[in-house]
């Protein structure tokens, strides 16, 4: 019987001190045997996962001893939170560790888009230096459209501002008179407002059932001709039909995802296009978000399991 259990390969030295001062089953691949899971979970004082491990209600429901549910990550969407909270079980997540390393993934994959440099490198790689065939464009002076102002959004505001681009930016839960918003000289628009105008669309919404699908083809078609897409939020939120749609038809100019609707994804058309950048899901994936993620989780276990608080809990 172990104390905690670690379903997904979640390594760094926290985690190995947690290790040397716990009885920790650690098992990268549990996620993906639900009955070994559940089974591992009878006993476990605590459970720590990435976003692989679909923690349910049901699952919840029979972990009797269960006191903390760690997610190393910033979104809960694989964490029935609800129902951990009926349960009196702690739910603790890291929302601002990675934050910086995704906003930096979406200025790269902007840069990318606009100077095609995937393309250009794999061209030279084969023996090409075709200089005027790879004519880009620049960030200076263009808009980006930022849909969703939360921590990233900002971020990645902060950075634009430094290439010296126009930011404007959509989201329903923001107050324009907050003096952080004031500072980051986003002027906030109506969401066909930001699409009509933008050079570049970045997405950062959480999922949710109202941003489930909700760039579609509807939204694909108010942007402006030869704008960028990026998506380093959620995949769920992108209608992935309809973006290959509004791409076939040249009504944007490319895309770049880091997530994807499903993941690992079925290979498709999307790897056949020139103008579309996929990375699998790496925002997080720094060497400092990732000890910053582990830490944050690991420190908050052991907290519970001592009989103290989480630093981190969501609420």
């Amino acid at each position: 019987m172990s104390e905690i259990v670690v379903t997904e390969n979640i390594t760094g030295l926290a985690m190995q001190q947690l290790r040397e001062t716990h009885n920790v089953l650690f098992e990268p691949q549990l996620w993906q045997r639900p009955d070994e899971l559940a089974a591992a979970l009878q006993t476990a004082r605590a459970v720590i996962v990435r976003n692989q491990t679909q923690v349910t209600g049901e699952l919840i429901g029979q972990a009797s001893q269960l006191q903390i549910i760690a997610r190393a990550g910033a979104g809960l969407d694989n964490v029935d939170t609800a129902a951990a909270t009926e349960a009196g079980i702690v739910v603790s997540y890291a929302p601002s560790e990675n934050s910086v390393s995704v906003a930096e993934l979406v200025l790269g994959l902007m840069l990318s888009l606009v100077r095609r440099i995937p393309t250009a490198w794999q061209d030279t790689r084969d023996g090409g230096w075709d200089r005027a065939g790879f004519t880009g464009g620049e960030l200076f002076q263009k808009t980006l459209g930022i849909v969703g102002l939360g921590r990233i959004g900002r971020l990645v505001a902060q950075r634009a501002a430094g290439f010296g681009m126009s930011l404007i930016a959509h989201d329903d839960y923001v107050d324009p008179a907050d003096p952080q918003i004031r500072d980051l000289n986003v002027t906030l628009v109506s969401l066909p407002e930001l699409l009509a105008a933008s050079d570049f669309v970045s997405a950062h919404v959480p999922l949710t059932e109202q941003t489930r699908g909700m760039f579609n083809a509807q939204l694909f078609s108010q942007m402006k001709p030869g704008a960028y897409f990026i998506n380093a939020s959620r995949g769920e939120t992108v209608d992935e039909t309809d973006l290959l749609a509004a791409l076939g038809r040249n009504q944007i100019a490319g895309a770049a995802l880091d997530v994807r609707s499903t993941e690992p994804p079925v290979i498709g058309e999307f790897e056949e296009l020139n103008n579309v950048i996929l990375t699998p899901h790496i925002g997080a994936f720094t060497h400092e978000a990732q000890e910053r993620v582990v830490e944050t989780v690991c420190r908050d276990v052991a907290a519970v399991l001592s009989g103290g608080e989480a630093t981190s809990a969501y609420c």
